[in-house]
């Protein structure tokens, strides 16, 4: 099935022009993403433009880089990759947590694990660490060598493909030295491994990705969602977009230093997704008014400079946005983003599979909003819970 016709397919399931998915940052709680896709192939709602930051750059690359009917598989052989036991010793049984002291102190050793080997494929410790033998190299200035990684999207992603077959693919990234936002797209760009490498280049762990003589850290670090970059894009479209969070805005108010970190780690990532999205819908309503009273206007106005520019603004494009939001057990704690263990992972993939078939099954996801009211949000969860 090639993209054109995986459009086509998601076009007679829904009526909007294009369907988006949109990946936010956040380590190794990214497998969750990846079974929201696997329902969305299941439902045959195969987006035509993925957008991604940091881990989400990674997942969308896989989907982008694969023919429809290889993305889960091959999402799948990343997920499994990189949460094999970094020293090769497999999870026994026996170990598996009982209760949720338990698992808290279960994931917290296999996080360490982590921070210790790395992530096979994925991520190695520098040896010697950078700490004890400074590298004056801006590409070896981290803690953790990346090099794996290359190799493993190299081999799970085809990059002709990407930049070829029609699905619209971009990733985000920041200069290190401006401080400016960079979006890496097919519409503007040749992608390659080093754009999506550059998306998840997040500091001190990961070191800044030279691009055309420029380096590039995590576009978490200013936003963390792809949101904002596709709604905005003209020419507008009427747009299904899922947007897939892996940190929840909200959440119980912390009593003890180290959930004082996880908050903090929370607000920091979910880019505000709430208010950003609040604020297009204003926005649009703004957009859509104009282009109803521009209707009304006498015809020897048009060629008015003033309703020029405003004709520049207007349109009558919807928009539903489908949040999808992964809410942490409380027993993962502060290394939620970097406990890379299988057992862990198959729960995240569960969640998301689980949360978008749940949502799917509201027939009014998928369809239209009314004109007038421009743009509906969804989230079938309980985002107000701890």
């Amino acid at each position: 099935m090639n993209e054109t016709h995986s459009g086509q397919t998601a076009a007679k399931r829904t009526p909007f022009e294009r369907v988006a998915l949109l990946l936010q940052g956040g380590g190794a709680l990214g497998s969750y993403q990846a079974g929201v896709y696997q329902a969305l192939a299941d439902a045959d709602l195969h987006p035509n433009w993925v957008a991604g930051i940091s881990i989400g750059a990674i997942n969308c690359a896989i989907i982008a880089g694969n023919p429809p009917d290889k993305r889960v598989a091959r999402l799948r052989e990343f997920w499994e990759t990189v949460s094999t036991p970094p020293l090769g010793i497999p999870y026994f049984k026996a170990l598996e947590p009982k209760d949720e002291l338990n698992h808290q102190i279960i994931n917290q050793a296999r996080a360490m694990n982590v921070l210790l080997f790395g992530a096979p494929h994925f991520f190695v410790p520098r040896v010697p660490p950078p700490l004890f033998w400074p590298s004056g190299n801006a590409e070896k200035a981290s803690y953790y060598d990346i090099t794996p990684l290359q190799g493993t999207l190299e081999r799970l992603v085809d990059f002709d493909r990407i930049n070829n077959s029609g699905m619209r693919f971009s990733v985000g990234a920041v200069d290190v030295c401006t401080g400016n936002f960079t979006y890496f797209d097919t519409a503007t760009h040749r992608i390659g491994v080093e754009h999506v490498i550059a998306s998840g280049s997040l500091p001190p762990g990961f070191p800044a990705c030279k691009i055309d003589g420029q380096y590039y850290w995590d576009g978490g670090l200013i936003s963390n969602t792809p949101l904002q970059w596709v709604l905005d894009w003209r020419p507008r479209s009427d747009t299904l977009a899922f947007q897939v969070d892996l940190w929840s805005a909200r959440g119980a108010l912390p009593k003890d230093l180290i959930e004082v970190e996880v908050r903090h780690k929370e607000i920091l990532y979910s880019s505000r997704n709430r208010a950003a999205t609040d604020q297009y819908k204003r926005s649009q309503k703004l957009r859509n008014a104009v282009a109803n009273l521009l209707r009304r206007i006498p015809s020897d106005l048009h060629d008015n400079e003033d309703v020029k520019m405003l004709q520049q603004e207007a349109d009558d494009k919807v928009c539903n946005i489908v949040h999808l939001i992964y809410r942490a057990k409380k027993y993962e704690g502060i290394a939620k983003d970097f406990e890379f263990s299988r057992r862990t992972m198959e729960e995240h993939w569960n969640a998301g599979y689980s949360n978008a078939r749940e949502t799917l099954s509201h027939p009014e996801v998928l369809q239209l909003p009314d004109r007038l009211e421009g743009v509906r949000t969804f989230d079938m969860g309980d985002d107000r819970a701890p």
